[in-house]
């Protein structure tokens, strides 16, 4: 016997959600999107500095391999900033 199509399928009812508030969501956007770009920013000098060193024959692995990590840290902080400010907007009620 074929299976019936998932139109015909019953779904359990969502639950209903909390009243949630924005203003968590916002307190964590206000302290991940400035360090996130501070952390791209300074992520992008050590990358410079690590070009200068090759250039100049010195060692630039270390600063090659910390500035990718602080870039990548950045990048995730600023995301999850975006992440926080987009659920904050979601829970805002409309005016």
């Amino acid at each position: 016997m074929p299976d019936p199509p998932l139109s015909a399928v019953p779904r359990p009812a969502a639950p209903a959600l909390p009243a949630r508030s924005a203003e968590p969501h916002l307190k964590t956007w206000r302290r991940f999107a400035p360090l996130g770009l501070a952390s791209v920013g300074f992520g992008l000098s050590l990358v410079g500095e690590a070009t200068l060193r090759k250039g100049r024959g010195e060692p630039f692995v270390l600063y090659g391999t910390a500035a990718l990590c602080v870039v990548n840290a950045g990048l995730c902080l600023f995301g999850e900033a975006v992440k926080h400010r987009a659920v904050a907007d979601i829970l805002r009620p409309a005016p």
